[in-house]
């Protein structure tokens, strides 16, 4: 199984970084932000309100983290929210789980992937990845973990409409590893046995004091209005390129999709 990295000791970081997605279905396109997200422990997020003044819990801060942001977004606390979709999927139930996600930054936020990373006596069980389009849709992606490698590799079916521009059809390829001193994630989403588009998250390891958290907010004051301004841009710049338009369905049913071990 893989270890909990080292750096584990402090539990919550800061992630800056930068995002790469290259289009590569009917047109090519590509485009390249920087961002920064943070490491959360979600069994120790009082302990970080209460540590940073800057950082708050389901309060409005200069950094900021809701539980109504995440999973049924009904705020309960998305730490009780995946283990009760770990526990529905017959997995063991996680004694720590770490989530990569962008902050609220003075009170706004939003999330394209969040990934909540489940550990249990050291080992990492299961990974859930949590989806949103701009539709204020949201679907999870349940992988369970059984193998001990610092890079994790797995696949399922595409379930949820993300892009108007890329159809519902075809698979994921996921390759992420658990965050370290380094953070990276890969996601390949494959049409017709071909490359359709590929998303890269990579991110390097800081630590979360006050004066980390103003740095980082006075270099991304706006992040979330960057990544819906750059989401919609690179949106209307595909639509004058010509790429094809595939109108939103209604949500999956279940909002999470266990995938089936590979």
């Amino acid at each position: 199984m893989h270890a909990l990295p080292p750096s584990s000791a402090t539990p919550h970081a800061l992630l800056p970084g930068t995002v790469v997605h290259r289009r590569l279905w009917l047109l090519n396109h590509r485009l390249e932000y920087r961002v920064f997200s943070v490491l959360l422990d979600l069994d120790r997020l009082d302990e970080l309100d209460q540590s940073c003044r800057l950082f708050s819990r389901n309060r409005f801060n200069l950094l900021s983290f809701h539980d109504r942001d995440h999973g049924p977004r009904d705020g309960t606390p998305v730490a009780d929210w995946v283990r009760r979709e770990l526990a529905a999927a017959n997995l063991p139930r996680p004694d720590r789980i770490e989530l990569v996600c962008f902050p609220r930054v003075l009170g706004q936020v939003f999330n394209p992937i969040s990934v909540h990373f489940c550990w249990r006596a050291g080992a990492l069980i299961a990974i859930l990845y949590e989806v949103r389009n701009t539709f204020g849709d949201l679907h999870g992606y349940l992988v369970p973990i059984a193998a001990d490698r610092p890079m994790h590799s797995h696949g399922c079916a595409k379930e949820f409409y993300v892009s108007p521009f890329l159809p519902i059809a075809g698979r994921y390829q996921f390759r992420v590893s658990a965050p370290d001193d380094d953070y990276r994630l890969t996601i390949r989403h494959e049409l017709q046995g071909r490359g359709a588009l590929v998303a890269t998250h990579v991110a390097t390891r800081r630590a979360m004091t006050d004066a980390a958290i103003f740095a980082t907010v006075c270099r991304h004051p706006l992040l979330a209005a960057k990544v819906l301004t750059g989401i919609h841009w690179e949106a209307l710049k595909l639509w004058l390129k010509g790429a094809p338009f595939h109108h939103r369905p209604s949500p999956p049913t279940a909002l999470v999709t266990v995938v089936p071990p590979s």
